[in-house]
Order: structure tokens, then C-alpha cells, then sequence
């Protein structure tokens, strides 16, 4: 059985050749800021997770002049009819542009499964603007950013699923965790008591940024990757502030993990170098759990007043479910990665459309937003448009009326509904007609 084709194709200076550079882990196509620099068809084995699939990449559909030219129409034409998926890419910066609108609307009669890829977000406030592309009648957008790397592991992950995984055996889907937290918190020791657990297999596999090593673990059949921190390897002695480098290291493993493990100290308590990370975590919309270390050193007056000072000192992810244990005694660490696994598994949560639809609508006939203007708001209907986090969009009437502080009761209804707990939710409000 011969490898699936999967081609990327789009417009001119996308960013098509560094989302393919990025895919294949190495530099092979020419990146430069100006539309043109690929003109043949680049094509390079891909592996991802034991898979492997053939990437293909185009040169640009369209110039500025409106110039379509025909070698490289040609040469885009036969990858598509060549390819198994095409990943098709346009520009989140710059949002969507009448050539995106005919080469969106070329594809749609090309009889090809799409991955709509919204590639330069950035960042998470970039990421709003990506669901524009709705409009374009290709499905859920994927935000990506080529050049940092956010978004595609999830999106390696994506093809995979859309292509089959190819011919060899299919394993279970890996979890992948960031431990994560300040220096000196036990993150090591945590590790080690996961690492020596019983029932569990080691080996090593290589990372989604494919310039590090991170350790793989199957405990009671279910597959888990450590993301590499600074809790798996040892750290080398730095100069210039360890406070630094340690929130750098934690970020890159934050924005490559699905589950963020984030260790406290319980003696010390919440810092406020603590209270960044998990906001950090809350930025990046991942998965949580925080596990206290080193409880066996507090007095039972100190474990009393704990979730207290938790609730309050955590409050902006008072979604996460949190865990006290103790490295040094085995206190409840065996708990840890069947917490993690529920944790996985509400970020995964997709409910269907009928039951979104039904409950937003009750939840708004009973409490309305507030009216800001003789005409009431309304609520047309519902989607849960993802998953990681579980994202739901509403297509209403007079959008200003779905303030944010009526979005969080929202949120609230919708917990006390179903079970998210450990994963942050995301509500989005889009006038009817504008996708």
C-alpha cells in the first residue's frame, strides 16, 4: 500500500513552503516574504507517531496583478488530483481575500476532503479572527502559526485522522503532557514515581518541535507522553536568571502538551511565579490539573485551610480539578495519570448539535442577555464548532447583548450541565450572516 498524499495549496505568500518546511521537520522549500519562490512541486516523506504520509507543496494560485501563472496552475492542478488531502492555507494577518473566495470555491468542486488551515496566528487573540473563515464554506478553520510552531502538532494529529494513519497498525492515541511548574517543586520526583510505576513501558519517541526527545509511558493501555520540561532533563547551569529560562522551557512544553500538569509546593503555597504559569495555561485554552506536592510536610490545620487558599488564589481556573500528593511517600501520585486521562477525555467532549441547540436555547429563554436596545437579543441556533478545548458557537441577533459577563454564565450553566471539568470552554458569539 503506497503512502498518502496529502497537498498544500493556497495563494501566494501564505506561507505554504514554512508550514511545509515545518511539517517535514527540516529546511526544504525556499522561504522568502514575496509571492512566486516556489514554482515546481516539492514532495517529502512525513512522519508522525510511527505514520508516515508524502507532503506535497504547491506554488501560489494568483498574483497581484491577478496574473494566474499557467506552469504553476499546472503544476497545482495535478497535486490536487494526486492528493488523498489537501491542507488548503490562507493568511489569518491578513483575513480572507477574493482570490482565497475562488480558490475556496475551485476546491469545493475538486471532490477532495479539506483541512482549512489559518496559518500567522500568533497568538490567542489572533485565534478569534481565524473563525471568519467559516464563510468560506470549508468547514471548522484550523489556526496555525508555521513559523512558532503553534497548532501543528494538532494539526499533524488532524491528517492523520483524515488520511487513515496509512498502512501500519494503529495504536492508541497518545496524551500528551506538560509537567510543569517552578523550580524545586518536586517536578523530577514526580516524574520518576510516574516513570516507575507498575504496569508501565518506556521508550523514547520523537517530540512534536523534532529537535527534542520526549519519554512515552502506557499505563493501563492507555499511551502518555511526558512533553520534554525541564523535570525530564536535566537542567545545565545558566548564567542569566533561572526564573527565565525555567517560564521558557515551561511555555514551549505548555503549547505542546494536551494536558498541563502544574506542580505546586504545598509549604510555600501559590507565588506569584505559580499564578503566571496557570495563566499561561488558561492563554493557551489547555487542559489542566494541578497537583500540590509535598503534603506530607503540612499540619492538618495547614491541609484544612488549603482549597481555600487555592480557590482563592486560582480562581481564574477554578475549572481545574486539583490533586494533593506527595513524591517522597507515593501519597496519591498513582492517581495522577487516571486524573489526567479525565482531564483528556472533558477536552475531547463533543455533545451533538441537537443537544447544543436545545440547551443554549433553553439557557437563554431563561435568563435573556441584557437589552441594550428596544430590540431584544436573539439566539438563532448553536454549534459546537471543536473539541480541545470544546468550543461553541452561537449565530444570534444584536451580538453587543452577549456581553462577556453573560458568556460566563453561560459557561457556568453549560459545567453544571456536563462534565468539563479539568478544560477550559469557549463560547463564541457571531452575527447570523456574517459567516
Amino acid at each position: 500500500m503506497g503512502r498518502p498524499v496529502v497537498a498544500i495549496v493556497g495563494r501566494a505568500n501564505v506561507g505554504k513552503s514554512t508550514l511545509f518546511n515545518r511539517l517535514v521537520g527540516r529546511q526544504v522549500a525556499i522561504v522568502e516574504d514575496r509571492p512566486g519562490i516556489t514554482r515546481d512541486r516539492l514532495q517529502e516523506e512525513v512522519e508522525w507517531r510511527g505514520k508516515y504520509f508524502l507532503l506535497v507543496d504547491t506554488g501560489g494560485l494568483g498574483y497581484p496583478d491577478g496574473r494566474l501563472e499557467e506552469q504553476v496552475e499546472r503544476q497545482v492542478q495535478q497535486a490536487v488530483r494526486d492528493a488523498d488531502l489537501l491542507l488548503f492555507v490562507v493568511d489569518g494577518r491578513q483575513g480572507i481575500t477574493a482570490e482565497d473566495e475562488e480558490v475556496a470555491d475551485w476546491l469545493r468542486r475538486q471532490d477532495r476532503p479539506v483541512i482549512l488551515v489559518v496559518n500567522k496566528v500568533d497568538g490567542p487573540e489572533a485565534e478569534g479572527r481565524a473563525w471568519d473563515f467559516f464563510r468560506l464554506g470549508l468547514g471548522e478553520p484550523f489556526p496555525v502559526s508555521a513559523l512558532h510552531g503553534r497548532g501543528t502538532g494538532d494539526l499533524l494529529d488532524r491528517v492523520l485522522q483524515e488520511i487513515g494513519g496509512g498502512a501500519e497498525e494503529e495504536k492508541a492515541e497518545a496524551i500528551r503532557v506538560a509537567i510543569v511548574g517552578r523550580p524545586n517543586v518536586g517536578k523530577s520526583s514526580l516524574v520518576n514515581r510516574l516513570l516507575g510505576a507498575e504496569r508501565v513501558v518506556v521508550s523514547e519517541v520523537p517530540g512534536t518541535t523534532r529537535d527534542a526527545v520526549d519519554v512515552e509511558l502506557v499505563h493501563e493501555g492507555q499511551r502518555f507522553v511526558l512533553v520534554d520540561t525541564a523535570g525530564i532533563r536535566r537542567r545545565s547551569r545558566i548564567d542569566t536568571p533561572t526564573e527565565y529560562y525555567g517560564v521558557r522551557r515551561a511555555l514551549r512544553a505548555v503549547e505542546r502538551a494536551q494536558v498541563v500538569v502544574l506542580v505546586l509546593e504545598a509549604p510555600v503555597g501559590v507565588t506569584s511565579q505559580d499564578k503566571r504559569l496557570a495563566a499561561r495555561v488558561a492563554e493557551a485554552r489547555k487542559a489542566l490539573l494541578v497537583v500540590v506536592n509535598k503534603w506530607d510536610l503540612l499540619d492538618a490545620g495547614a491541609r484544612r485551610a488549603y482549597p481555600a487558599l487555592l480557590e482563592r488564589e486560582l480562581a481564574f481556573v477554578a475549572w481545574a480539578p486539583q490533586l494533593y500528593v506527595s513524591a517522597l511517600t507515593r501519597r496519591r501520585v498513582a492517581e495522577i495519570l487516571p486524573r489526567v486521562r479525565a482531564v483528556f477525555a472533558a477536552s475531547a467532549r463533543r455533545l451533538p448539535t441537537a443537544e447544543v441547540n436545545r440547551f443554549f436555547t433553553e439557557a437563554v429563554a431563561l435568563t435573556p442577555p441584557p437589552q441594550k436596545s428596544r430590540k431584544p437579543a436573539k439566539l438563532f441556533y448553536a454549534a459546537q464548532a471543536g473539541v480541545h478545548p470544546p468550543t461553541f458557537v452561537l449565530f444570534v441577533a444584536r451580538s453587543e447583548c452577549f456581553t462577556s459577563a453573560y458568556l460566563r454564565h453561560l459557561e457556568g450553566r453549560l459545567r453544571e450541565a456536563y462534565d468539563f471539568e479539568g478544560t477550559p470552554l469557549r463560547i463564541l458569539v457571531r452575527e447570523k450572516g456574517s459567516v
